[in-house]
């Protein structure tokens, strides 16, 4: 591929930041309508109670109050769907229950939405809130995994029994039994995936006008893809033709994920403008965001491995139980099951045997968070591989070098189906480990102890599954002024899309990034779009957005070539126009655009990439802590990152995502938890409880890549926006335990390992601490 100044590879600084960082950036909350109302949640306080509410009449007629709605004024319309429901491993379909817009009767958590109130202003709306005539009946909650699954357990769903939502299955049991027989040793490790509160920037919003002239709703949210928004809006809860809604997200502070769902709000608020007549804006807060999003993770997981004499991985035995909360929410089922197919991580593995059970409790529903189920997988295998390697007196790096899927092995399909194109694993672990001068790990490790601190080096070597699944259109057109006009259905939460997108047109067309517009986020201007969500966007829109422009830029040549009076074999596009090659001859953009017309095809160009497998990202996380033995505190001191995305579309771009998720991995390693107590009350309900890692708790981060490029991805491209957040979680632990195991003899610590848990561990492994 040709160099070009703005193209693929260079590290352009992102063009949006100048709107950022100067107040100019246009969220939801900035836009106000005229005659905007606004509307306010009633809220559960409990987990599982029965309610009635009383009169309203009072309520409707206090200053202000506009709308109370209930259950029974929304019975008509559909509930949120769950989009990936499991299939039981007898064959049958996991059961359904409904998802209402408001609670109809029995609250089923603590934030469950059970009235909707729109007043003149949100005070007035929030007074009528506190003044909601309820009558609480509260019920024993089922809580947690093992709260929900014990016998006699409150259930979550009456047509449910056991809570148990789904019990699947994948691999072969039998092949798996066989090896476990002639297995020379086995070793398992059972661990947590603790629950995360997603906590981007940006609460979500959603304002909804009503035009009765014409019969059709606009709401303005931040999303992950208005298209999905827009379509599951229409055709599950409002039941209308599509054409009818036109959903606009202007800039998004931040996803995770958990913005690609239907939310109660969405539909809410749209039922309310139509019947005020005016708009309707809510506007979540915080605490709002802890009790009333999905959250992520929560998972136990049961690990075995068979091995032979010389510790080969023969068979692999995984029991996942997953905390699914109280409502399926739109791909809950298919987090532990989807992500259940990367359990084998880069080892040759020949057989494996997976269940998984999904249990509804009395909590908030979970959902994809950053990566969707493959860090839940990457730490469960690399947290026991760095186990079975202390069980068995190997070193870390020689057990995985032993196991890895060589590349003469590529492509490979993997026990439970994954078919990995390409992968280096042991040159970017040996590359990760040298970058970390993991040979003079001794010596820092001994300055530690005499500073009476212990000292701990760790790593993972992950490998996920992303951009698959559907394909993304791509429109690309040359405006009258010589710039370039970028339509895509994908969207922007703060990733840098304006750049990254604006440099792949660059590279076909040459021009300056500050020449080419992006826009996304309007099912009015672009009929379809996937959103963002699993690492699509670059590697599946880009790929689309590539050829497209590649495509108008052919066609400029066919154009400029009459105005030239030259063969297009004789052109080429640089300098935004179009050269004889070898001359002084050449026509700008401008020029061709205004002879073409502001209509001419000869301008435009689109082209639709559907990708024929995922891709698979793979990379080496290398961390090294100090803990301090009197008080728990983990400090992360060093941290070292060679990753494989394929194709380096911008080194800045990319060293941001993945410094990115390596913090929220830190975070969940060491920081983060969501705590729910016996009664089902989030006690983390506010950032006074619940801790994200801050500035202090990161050092510098060396990152770099050793890419092999993709085969199934257009662009060779394999998609990093969850990497980070996938290889980090078990690097940090496996850190950790190196630490207490080398000091104490422990050899497991589940997440957040918090100053609280790591004294816990030392005070139950005895007073007696081993020699430095």
């Amino acid at each position: 591929m040709r160099p070009m100044k703005f193209g693929i590879g260079q590290p352009a600084l992102r063009k949006e930041d100048v709107r950022f960082v100067t107040g100019r950036g246009r969220y939801t909350d900035d836009v106000q309508p005229a005659g905007c109302t606004h509307a306010v949640v009633v809220r559960s306080p409990h987990a599982h109670a029965r309610f009635a509410i009383g009169d309203l009449a009072g309520l409707r007629a206090m200053p202000g109050v506009l709308l109370v709605l209930t259950s029974a004024d929304v019975s008509g319309y559909g509930g949120l769907p769950c989009g990936a429901p499991a299939t039981n491993s007898d064959g049958t379909q996991m059961t359904l229950p409904p998802y209402p817009l408001l609670a109809d009767g029995v609250a089923r958590h603590v934030g469950d939405a059970v009235a909707f109130i729109v007043a003149e202003t949100e005070g007035q709306a929030r007074d009528a809130a506190e003044a909601m005539p309820i009558d609480w009946e509260t019920l024993p909650p089922a809580i947690g995994i093992a709260g929900a699954g014990k016998p006699g357990a409150p259930l979550v769903w009456d047509e449910v029994p056991g809570n148990v939502a789904f019990d699947c299955a994948e691999g072969d049991k039998a092949a798996t039994d066989a090896a476990f027989a002639r297995a020379a040793r086995t070793v398992s490790l059972s661990l947590v995936n603790n629950r995360l509160v997603t906590n981007y920037m940006e609460p979500r919003a959603c304002i909804a006008e009503y035009d009765e002239a014409s019969g059709r709703w606009t709401l303005t949210l931040g999303s992950q893809g208005s298209h999905g928004i827009r379509d599951t809006l229409a055709r599950e809860i409002l039941k209308v033709e599509r054409d009818r809604i036109r959903v606009v997200t202007p800039d998004v502070g931040g996803g995770f994920g958990t913005k690609m769902f239907m939310f109660r709000e969405y539909p809410l608020a749209a039922i309310a403008a139509e019947r005020v007549k005016r708009p309707v804006k809510w506007i979540s807060e915080r605490t709002e965001h802890f009790m009333g999003d999905a959250q992520g993770r929560d998972n136990f997981t049961t690990l075995e491995m068979a091995l032979d004499g010389s510790g080969r991985f023969l068979a692999m035995r995984v029991d996942l139980k997953a905390d699914i909360g109280a409502y399926l929410s739109a791909y809950g089922p298919f987090i532990p099951t989807g992500g259940s197919l990367m359990s084998p991580g880069v080892y040759d593995i020949p057989a494996i045997d997976i269940r998984i059970r999904g249990y509804y409790t009395h909590t908030l529903p979970v959902d994809a968070y950053r990566g969707a189920g493959r860090p839940e997988a990457a730490y469960a295998i690399e947290r026991l591989v760095d186990h079975i390697a202390r069980e068995t007196g190997t070193d870390p790096a020689e057990l995985r070098a032993l196991n890895f899927i060589r590349p003469e092995q590529m492509p490979y399909r993997t026990c439970t189906g994954k078919v990995y194109d390409t992968g280096e694993f042991e040159g970017h672990m040996r590359l990760a480990l040298e970058r970390a001068d993991r040979a003079g790990f001794p010596a820092r490790r001994e300055a530690s102890a005499r500073r009476g601190k212990l000292r701990g080096l760790g790593f993972a070597t992950y490998i996920e599954a992303c951009a698959g699944g559907s394909g993304e259109r791509a429109y690309v057109s040359l405006e009258q002024d010589g710039s370039a006009l970028v339509r895509i259905g994908t969207q922007s939460t703060g990733q840098g899309h304006e750049t990254a997108y604006a440099q792949l047109v660059a590279q076909e067309l040459d021009l300056p990034l500050d020449r080419i517009r992006v826009e996304q986020g309007d099912t009015a201007t672009l009929r379809t779009g996937g959103g963002t969500g699993g690492s699509r966007s670059i590697p599946i829109g880009g790929a689309a957005l590539s050829s497209a422009a590649r495509k108008l830029g052919d066609k400029l040549k066919q154009l400029a070539a009459d105005a030239l009076e030259a063969g297009v074999a004789d052109l080429e596009i640089a300098d935004g126009g179009v050269h004889v090659v070898g001359t002084d001859r050449a026509i700008s953009f401008a020029e061709l655009a205004a002879k073409a017309g502001p209509d001419s095809a000869a301008l435009k160009s689109d082209d639709k990439w559907t990708p024929p497998e995922a891709t698979y990202p793979n990379g080496t996380h290398v961390c090294e802590v100090e803990i301090d033995p009197d008080l728990g505190d983990v400090e992360v001191v060093s941290y070292h990152v060679v990753d494989d995305f394929g194709v380096t579309l911008n080194p800045l771009l990319l060293a941001g995502q993945v410094h990115g998720g390596i913090v929220q991995g830190i975070g969940q390693a060491l920081h983060e938890h969501t705590v729910y107590d016996a009664d089902g009350q989030l006690v983390t309900a506010s950032f006074m409880d619940y801790r994200l890692p801050r500035a202090q708790d990161v050092p510098f981060i060396h990152f770099e890549t050793r890419n092999v490029p993709s085969t199934t991805n257009a662009l060779g491209m394999k998609g990093a926006g969850e990497a980070g957040a996938i290889g980090s979680c078990p690097a940090v632990i496996n850190a950790v335990v190196d630490a207490l195991d080398h000091a104490y003899g422990i050899r497991h610590i589940d997440m957040p390992a918090t100053p609280d848990a790591v004294m816990a561990a030392i005070r139950a492994a005895g007073p007696t601490r081993r020699a430095a």
